[in-house]
C-alpha cells in the first residue's frame, strides 16, 4: 500500500487525534503502528498533507494539524475524505463559488458549443424526471452548474469550481429535500439555459445572480450568520 492509498485514512485519524490533543498529531512511528504500514509510507502521506498545508512539522515539537489556512485543494480533499469543515469555511467557499459562476455564465454565453448545449438539455430533462418522481435534484444541480463552467472552455476554471462543489456536496442533499426548492431551482435553470442558447451574456449573468442569491440566503441562515460575522 502506497502513501497516497492510505492518505484519507491518515488524514481522518490525524484530525480526530489533533482535536483531542490541542492540535498536536501522532508521531510517524505511532501512525505506522496504528495502520500497520512502514514509516516510509507514512512519511509519503504526511509529505502530501504538508504540501496541502493541512499539517505542519515543528522542530523538536512534532506534527500539528492546522486547517485554518488550507487552500481550496486541501479543503476539497478533506471534504472527500468525509471530514467536517468549519461553517465559516463552507460559507466562504459558497460565496467565492457564486462570484465564479456569475462570470462563468457570461463567458459560457459566448463560448458554449453544441456539445455543451446538448449536455445541458439532457441534465434539464433528467431533472424534470426526478422532480416528477418526487426526488431531489442535488446531483443534477451540480452537473448543470459545472457544465456551464465547462462551457467557458477554461479547464482551470472548471477544476477550481469543481473543488468548491466538493466542499458542500453533502449539504446539497439537505438543500434539495424541499420539493418547492427543487422546482424553483429547475425553472431558474431553464431560464439560464435559454439565455445561454440565445447568446445573451448579460441576461445569463443576471439570471445567475438571482438564482444564486436564494442559495446564499439559505446558506447564511443554515450556517449561523452571527458566527460568520465575528
Amino acid at each position: 500500500m502506497q502513501g497516497q492509498e492510505i492518505l484519507p485514512a491518515i488524514a481522518t485519524y490525524l484530525l480526530d487525534s489533533a482535536r483531542a490533543n490541542g492540535g498536536k498529531a501522532p508521531s510517524e512511528r505511532d501512525l505506522a503502528e496504528h495502520f500497520s504500514v512502514s514509516r516510509g509510507q507514512v512519511r509519503e502521506a504526511l509529505a502530501i498533507l504538508e504540501a496541502m498545508q493541512v499539517i505542519e512539522r515543528r522542530a523538536k515539537s512534532g506534527i500539528y494539524v492546522n486547517t485554518d489556512n488550507t487552500g481550496i485543494e486541501a479543503m476539497a480533499f478533506l471534504a472527500r475524505a468525509g471530514l467536517p469543515l468549519e461553517n465559516r469555511q463552507i460559507y466562504e467557499a459558497v460565496e467565492v463559488r457564486k462570484i465564479h459562476e456569475i462570470k462563468a455564465a457570461e463567458l459560457a454565453a459566448a463560448r458554449a458549443d453544441d456539445e455543451n448545449f446538448d449536455r445541458l438539455r439532457d441534465i434539464l430533462a433528467r431533472s424534470e424526471e426526478r422532480i416528477v418522481q418526487g426526488e431531489g435534484i442535488d446531483g443534477l444541480d451540480q452537473e448543470f452548474h459545472l457544465e456551464i463552467v465547462r462551457a467557458t472552455q477554461n479547464t482551470l476554471f472548471l477544476n477550481i469550481c469543481t473543488a468548491f462543489y466538493e466542499l458542500g456536496g453533502n449539504r446539497l442533499k439537505v438543500y434539495f429535500r424541499d420539493p418547492d426548492r427543487n422546482r424553483k431551482s429547475h425553472e431558474e435553470h431553464k431560464q439560464i439555459f435559454e439565455a445561454l442558447v440565445n447568446r445573451d451574456a448579460a441576461l445569463a449573468s443576471a439570471l445567475m445572480v438571482s438564482h444564486l442569491r436564494g442559495a446564499m440566503s439559505y446558506w447564511s441562515e443554515l450556517l449561523q450568520p452571527a458566527e460568520l460575522s465575528d
